[in-house]
């Protein structure tokens, strides 16, 4: 196994250099900005280097070969999905941060504590003493109070979206953890899973794929056996996790694929189509413009009518969340399905009515 005590004659001290492309540049941050994106572990070929530093292929060539003659262990993969990497065990020596880099990490770290469920949350503490032992006093002294100096607002409550109550105790903090780990040591899962809406427990054998935080939760991106398409398995919705088998390769899945909630908008498509009684309202066009910006609203299905109106169909099984937000909506808007329940609503709006008479 290759490591920095392989080669002795070098003393390595990493200083901030920029890793993104600059027309400005110099050779040196170029070649560091190489051994950094090589240090996480992927091969890069010389064709992708080039592109993301904005040089010819030749140079990133030249870039190599000055790393390699300074004693850092950079191999060639040839074939398909080959390139350039660093010999397994290689170790870079600790960075020295610079105030702006030792800022923006304190600043993950604050992040990390506004939210509902953090991870690692012993480890937090430990890796945040570690960070700012590391700067110089009077930084240290100001980021040491990063709680009375920095805050961050945990996520608004959504009153029209009522959530129910687990059916069973969960283990939400210590499934964050395991779905990490999971992710990072490459092992399946056993979840004992307890979703509202559906009915009773499961346990399921998952494949990780990868993690997502929406909205102050987190789910686990992953495909349990037997089923052809990914799932997302909600955090505080797990009663069980135990690791199994470790992967033989890590999957082929990019969670950058589900940003922007395609994943919730797939999902809203199959409830509105495959229900019994789906929810339509129709809204004027400036409304369900003004919706196509909501996080939730965005992803129900949107028909135009040949006034010009849109009618929203989204699958809802709970009339009076329904009934506030047609309220919500005011008068342009009508409920034309479930049948069943415009009486109702038009009862309440008569009794409203009668007290504004």
């Amino acid at each position: 196994m290759a490591s920095l005590c392989a080669y002795p004659r070098r003393t390595w001290v990493l200083t901030s250099h920029p890793v993104v492309a600059s027309g400005r540049m110099s050779r040196l941050d170029r070649a560091l900005g190489i051994l950094l994106l090589l240090s996480q572990g992927r091969t890069w070929t010389a064709e992708r280097l080039a592109e993301r530093f904005e040089v010819s292929v030749r140079s990133i060539y030249r870039d190599v070969e000055a790393l390699q003659a300074l004693g850092v262990p950079v191999v060639a993969a040839r074939g398909a999905g080959g390139g350039f990497g660093l010999m397994e065990g290689f170790v870079l020596p600790p960075v020295n941060l610079t105030r702006q880099e030792a800022v923006s990490l304190v600043l993950g770290v604050a992040i990390l504590r506004s939210l509902r469920t953090m991870p690692f949350r012993d480890e937090l503490e430990t890796a945040e003493g570690k960070l700012l032992s590391a700067l110089p006093g009077q930084v240290r002294r100001v980021l040491a109070r990063a709680r009375e100096l920095i805050g961050f607002e945990h996520v608004a409550a959504d009153i029209f979206h009522r959530e129910l109550a687990p059916v069973e105790a969960t283990i939400e903090a210590q499934a964050v953890d395991g779905f990490l780990h999971a992710i990072l040591d490459m092992n399946a899962l056993r979840l004992g899973y307890a979703s509202p809406y559906r009915e009773g427990p499961e346990v399921l054998e998952v494949v990780p794929l990868g993690l997502l935080w929406d909205r102050d939760r987190w789910y686990l991106v992953g495909r349990a056996r037997g089923d052809a398409s990914e799932r997302l398995f909600r955090a505080d919705r797990v009663t069980d996790l135990v690791p199994l088998r470790r992967l033989e390769e890590p999957p082929d899945f990019d969670v950058r694929a589900l940003l922007g909630r395609t994943w919730l908008g797939d999902a809203m498509r199959r409830w509105a189509l495959g229900s019994q009684t789906p929810v339509r309202i129709r809204v004027t066009a400036e409304q369900a413009e003004r919706l196509r910006k909501d996080w939730y609203y965005a992803h129900v299905v949107y028909e135009p009518e040949a006034d010009g109106s849109v009618a929203l169909t989204f699958s809802e099984g709970d009339m009076r969340g329904v009934f506030e937000f047609v309220r919500w909506l005011g008068p342009d808007a009508e409920l034309l399905e479930p049948a069943a329940w415009r009486d109702a609503l038009r009862a309440e709006l008569e009794a409203m009515a009668r007290r504004y008479a």
